[in-house]
Formats: structure tokens, C-alpha cells, sequence
């Protein structure tokens, strides 16, 4: 049985550590327990140690999970959000981390106006151009943020990335901070419907890193939960 609280605390022995480092307030940084796979067990577990957002990459599993979960915590899908689903994923989700194309912001806000709730939403930027990954080019970012500028129903509260896999986390440093440079550079833009305080960077491999470039979410699974079941 993996000791879901136990290595809890060391993720935030870590991120105390990596906090330290460059002078941040360690309470500024969020776990989320990335749970693809997991049991509701594990799910239950990580909540009662602290975690306080669970995050998920398919609409179906969050759905079946979150039914048989009764404890406060904020959902986030942090997987690939098709249109289709996203008339079911805004009534599961608290957060969509995935928005990455002006055609999921509309749907979003349609979806959002039909229910009368303000669909918050993250912009996922795949900074590397990788045809493997999801997420908005950063070229295209702009126009994705002039579009949510339009919408009633949608508010991006900031960046997720998935940069690629490096053997050394400091390789991956540079996408790290590309995607704070992005933020600000955004921020200082005043776009309506666009208040970017959330960096949501960093996994089990490299999350000390991610943490000095400024993450504020830290999407952990295999260090909080153990290796995937499935």
C-alpha cells in the first residue's frame, strides 16, 4: 500500500526547499494529485493528507470518481478537452487547464452561458511545438487571449505547459521560464477576461525547477500517488 500522506510531506519538504531557494513563500504553491488512473482510494487518501486539487485527464474517469467522493476539493482537467465533451467537462471541472484554441473558448462560453457559471479556464501553451502534445502554440497565444477578451463566460487565470522530457530537469528550465515571461507579458497587456496568476508547471521529474521559474500549481502523480495502476 503506497503511503499517500507520507509522500506528501516530502513533496512539500521539496517544495519548501526549492521555495527557499529563490526567495518564495512556499504557501504560494498548490499541489495538484494528478490522478490519471488512480484508485478513489488513493484519490481519498491524498485529499486527507492535504492535497486540496485533484486533477484529471479524461472527463469520463473525473465523472466516476468525483461521484464517490464527498470531501471539498477543487477538480481540474488537466488532460485534452474536446468540444464535445465540453458540455459535461464545465459541470465536473472547477478549472479547465486545457484551453488551447479559440474554437474551445467558444464552445466553453456556450456552454458557460447555458448554465449561467463563469467557466475558468487555464491556456495551455505547447512551448516546444511538439505534434505529441496538445496545447496553443505560442505564436497563436495572442489571438486565443483577444478571443477570450469577447467572451462573458470564460476567464483565463493563467499558463500550463508540458515541456519535453529531459533526462536533466534544468534542461527544461528555459520552458519553464518562457511561460512566466508569457504570463507577464500578458498581464501587463490588460486584456479583458484575462487576469494570468496561475502558472501551472512542473511534474514529478522536475517540479523544484518549475518552482524557481515561478509555478504556482504543480501537477504531481507518481511522487504522490505511486507508479500509474494502468
Amino acid at each position: 500500500m503506497v503511503d499517500v500522506a507520507g509522500n506528501y510531506h516530502k513533496i512539500l519538504d521539496r517544495i519548501s526547499e526549492a521555495a527557499g531557494k529563490c526567495g518564495r513563500d512556499p504557501r504560494e504553491v498548490k499541489v495538484l494529485g494528478a490522478a490519471k488512473s488512480q484508485s478513489v482510494e488513493s484519490v481519498r487518501a491524498a485529499i486527507a493528507a492535504g492535497v486540496s486539487l485533484i486533477g484529471e485527464n479524461y472527463v469520463q474517469e473525473a465523472q466516476e470518481k468525483k461521484a464517490q467522493i464527498t470531501q471539498s476539493v477543487e477538480w481540474h482537467m488537466i488532460g485534452h478537452l474536446q468540444r464535445n465533451k465540453a458540455k459535461a467537462a464545465v459541470r465536473i471541472f472547477d478549472l479547465i487547464e486545457s484551453l488551447d484554441s479559440v474554437a474551445l473558448a467558444r464552445e466553453l462560453e456556450k456552454q458557460g452561458k447555458q448554465i449561467g457559471k463563469k467557466i475558468r479556464a487555464l491556456v495551455e501553451v505547447n512551448l516546444a511545438g511538439e505534434e505529441s502534445k496538445s496545447g496553443i502554440a505560442k505564436d497563436d497565444l495572442a489571438s486565443l487571449l483577444e478571443a477570450v477578451a469577447t467572451l462573458d463566460h470564460v476567464a483565463v487565470e493563467g499558463l500550463m505547459t508540458v515541456p519535453p522530457f529531459r533526462e536533466d530537469p534544468e534542461a527544461i528550465r528555459p520552458y519553464f521560464r518562457e511561460l512566466r515571461e508569457l504570463k507577464d507579458k500578458f498581464n501587463a497587456q490588460r486584456i479583458p477576461h484575462v487576469d494570468m496568476q496561475e502558472l501551472s508547471m512542473g511534474m514529478t521529474h522536475d517540479y523544484p525547477v518549475a518552482i524557481e521559474e515561478g509555478a504556482t500549481i504543480v501537477r504531481i502523480g507518481t511522487a504522490l500517488f505511486g507508479p500509474r495502476k494502468a
